[in-house]
């Protein structure tokens, strides 16, 4: 796939995935996790499904380790590079119920949490990002899909996208953290569909 694709063409590269949505909003309210590794294009196809079904849109991104979380106990957790706990009770939890999400985003450049944003869910929630489907949040999706992208393709990706210098602290910290937690948690298998990107 281009990095650049207009909707119909990823929606042609999507067409299963976009079937399945069709079907379980024909049910209900439905909630979608896109797990894959770094610059799999979880954030692009999250946008086109935002385009495509005006649907609310939630990333896990906004979801950082506060300053005081990062310790080196929480990293050697499988899957500890997120506050998962955070998002299980500001979102997955009160979306469930049927409740407006009251949520705070991680400012990179701050360092802190933003205030306080309500969020009035729509029919279908689309969570993007990895470590959406960890095991302690996978029971909360109606759907999950998995982006596979090659290793090779990655590292471009990450090199174009973000810059030799920021992109060393892919290499380096996030993309090793991630594989380990898609390994031991076995996160491929466990979503409902994967999708090769590269």
């Amino acid at each position: 796939m281009r990095e650049n694709e207009n909707i119909e063409e990823m929606k042609q590269h999507y067409e299963e995935l976009l079937s399945k949505i069709d079907g379980l909003i024909a049910k209900g309210n439905t909630v979608v996790a896109i797990e894959g590794g770094s610059a799999s294009g979880k954030t692009t196809l999250a946008k086109m499904l935002s385009d495509v079904y005006g649907c609310t849109v939630f990333h896990m991104d906004d979801f950082f380790l506060r300053p005081e979380q990062r310790t080196k106990g929480r990293y050697e957790e499988i899957g500890g590079n997120v506050d998962r706990e955070r998002f299980l009770s500001e979102v997955l939890i009160p979306l469930k119920n049927g409740e407006p999400i009251k949520y705070r985003k991680f400012d990179c450049s701050s360092m802190t949490l933003t205030d306080e944003e309500t969020v009035i869910p729509k029919k279908l929630t689309i969570v993007e990002g990895a470590y959406s489907m960890h095991p302690e949040l996978a029971e909360y999706y109606d759907l999950s899909v998995f982006l596979e992208i090659s290793p090779e393709f990655q590292r471009g990706r990450i090199l174009r996208r973000n810059g030799e210098k920021m992109a060393e602290r892919f290499f380096n910290e996030w993309i090793p953290l991630e594989n380990i937690y898609f390994e031991k948690t076995d996160i491929k298998s466990r979503c409902d569909l994967t999708v090769k990107i590269k």
